[in-house]
């Protein structure tokens, strides 16, 4: 279980960087329109004024439909201050996922300085792949984008227009960044609270996939901002993840050991 749970903590091709566009087009201009009505359905000043949040409930994970992991899991998430133009190549977040019913009895921790295993052997740093794929997947999480990455140099919002998903009317917004990933993202018509998020890549082998995170049942977690208590995460129309929260807090007063490793802890040899 708790390798298929280390495997989902974590999980894309270089490409070329890309200019940020000369000429602003309709379809910039109204997808910029839609993300700010985005961010003020999810609670405006006090969404962007957001420090961490606390998500306790249970995760589940899963090997080709079948469920393969589960776990009573708190989710710590501290998004770090960024400069008015962020760097694309950073990301501005720490996470701790704590595992067990009613105390700690294993965590993942990613920081600046990788990613890391606590249990009560010590402390094992994750691969470089596993650390690359968390890396990846919160820079095209939807929350993210409008957080710490909506002034990117070089992202590009455009909106595509109406298309109806899972039966509800949707509004498609493709994202671009420097890099050249294109990210296609939805928005409830009604609300414009985030629905979806795709992105589609191909392997080493040039095969093609597609990963989609799936956003459900928002709710007001304290001064009207809104984030979700259901996230689903699907590859190739498969579910590999989901988490579905009890709890959502938001600004808590966290202590900084949360987000470092325990001095006492004996640093155990990465698995290879």
């Amino acid at each position: 279980m708790r390798v298929a749970l280390l495997a989902l903590a974590a999980a894309g091709m270089a490409v070329a960087q890309v200019e940020a566009p000369s000429i602003i087009t309709k379809q910039m201009r109204e997808g910029r329109r839609v993300i700010e009505g985005a961010i003020a359905a999810l609670g405006g000043e006090k969404f962007l004024a957001l420090e961490n949040r606390v998500e306790r409930g249970r995760m589940f994970s899963f090997y080709h439909q079948r469920l393969s992991g589960l776990a009573n899991a708190t989710i710590y998430t501290r998004y770090l201050p960024a400069p008015e133009k962020p760097d694309p190549e950073k990301l501005y977040l720490e996470e701790r996922q704590s595992f067990g019913k009613k105390k700690e009895k294993w965590a993942v921790l990613f920081t600046e300085k990788g990613g890391f295993e606590i249990t009560f052997r010590g402390v094992r740093p994750l691969d470089d792949e596993t650390v690359k794929r968390f890396r990846d997947r919160r820079r095209r999480d939807i929350i993210y984008i409008l957080l710490r990455r909506r002034n990117e140099e070089g992202i590009v919002f455009e909106r595509m227009g109406r298309e109806v998903v899972d039966n509800y009317p949707m509004i498609r917004v493709d994202i671009t960044d420097n890099r050249g990933e294109v990210m296609t993202a939805y928005f409830h018509e009604a609300s414009l609270l985030p629905a979806r998020i795709v992105y589609r890549w191909r392997d080493k082998h040039r095969i093609p996939h597609e990963d989609v995170i799936i956003y459900d049942k928002f709710r007001d977690v304290g001064g009207g901002v809104k984030l979700p208590y259901v996230q689903q995460r699907l590859r190739d129309e498969e579910r590999s993840f989901e988490m579905f929260a009890k709890e959502v807090r938001i600004n808590q007063p966290l202590g900084a050991e949360l987000f470092q490793l325990p001095a006492d802890a004996k640093m155990l040899e990465p698995v290879d």
